[in-house]
């Protein structure tokens, strides 16, 4: 079997790529691939292996030897479902492989959110600290973890493995019932819990059900001063509306890890943001990316295509 990597710079310099070429009779391996190059960079291809790149219907048809694609990630929204089960063509993605590093990354979210680390190291910088007549800044008022509530949407791997870090901090974790299937779950929904949540931590996909499922009406809900993480997809938080709450200091804090268009190459709210004072991360979805997590992309991906 040939398989074709097409966006192998989407993993990183320094993973191993051997395991997939252990998996096939011949790889071939391009750093990036742009949507024109598909075609003919597939073209005799039996296996296409991709993360970002979008293949889509048209792109499918014109590669009748092609039967398998395998997905570098849990998402498989670049790949047009249909066409692919239309015209035969397997689709394989891989779950899980990152449930380490993301819950790590939620955790440093909702830490430096908790501790308005954005605002001291804004006022640390400014120079109030040196020129303070006490020996500490306690302009901004913390939030201890201990005995706080955590609510958490997704009760995945990930969502669990959260739970299970803040429950080391001493938190009170639940979780809500699953978007879209509340009249099925005994669980409470999102707007029955939001208003007692200290925390709410996003760790479900990108739905018809979750698209904007943090709006201005869920926004109102809260409690003064309760921090939302989105580590989970951009599109679920309504980011205008999370912005305008977070100005208005009705929300406490807001950590995103994700963005509805990524790389956000016409700018965004959130990151024009970051130049005033407040308690806002932005990071540019990383939370995956540690050397073992990317690792067992590589792996689990050889594996599906071993499965042939």
């Amino acid at each position: 079997m040939k398989a074709v990597l097409l966006d192998a710079a989407s993993l990183g310099d320094d993973v191993d790529l051997a395991p997939l070429a252990a998996a096939v009779d011949e790889l071939v391996i391009h750093q990036h691939t742009a949507a024109e190059q598909c075609v003919a960079r597939l073209t005799g291809a039996q296996a296409a292996i991709c993360n970002k790149v979008v293949l889509d219907a048209d792109t499918l048809a014109a590669l009748p030897g092609l039967s398998l694609i395998c997905v570098l990630a849990t998402g498989t929204n670049n790949i047009d479902s249909d066409a692919a089960a239309r015209l035969g063509i397997e689709v394989r993605n891989i779950t899980a492989y990152g449930t380490a590093s993301v819950a790590q990354h939620t955790l440093m979210l909702m830490l430096a959110l908790a501790n308005r680390l954005p605002l001291y190291q804004h006022d640390v910088n400014a120079g109030d600290w040196q020129h303070s007549k006490s020996f500490c800044l306690m302009t901004h008022t913390t939030l201890q973890l201990d005995g706080k509530h955590l609510v958490i949407v997704g009760h995945g791997e990930l969502g669990q493995r959260v739970a299970h870090l803040a429950e080391a901090f001493g938190m009170r974790v639940s979780f809500t019932a699953r978007p879209g299937n509340e009249q099925h779950d005994q669980r409470p929904t999102l707007a029955q819990l939001a208003p007692a949540a200290d925390i709410i931590s996003l760790h479900c996909p990108l739905t018809e059900h979750t698209r904007h499922l943090i709006d201005q009406a869920m926004l109102s809900k809260l409690k003064p001063g309760a921090i939302l993480i989105n580590c989970a997809r951009g599109g679920i938080v309504d980011d205008g509306a999370a912005l305008a709450a977070l100005r208005q200091g009705l929300l406490g804090g807001l950590g995103v890890d994700v963005l509805p268009q990524e790389p956000p190459s016409q700018g965004h709210a959130l990151l024009t943001a970051l130049q005033d004072k407040l308690n806002l991360v932005v990071t540019p979805h990383n939370a995956w990316i540690s050397p073992e997590a990317r690792q067992t992309v590589v792996d689990m991906t050889a594996d599906n295509l071993r499965q042939t």
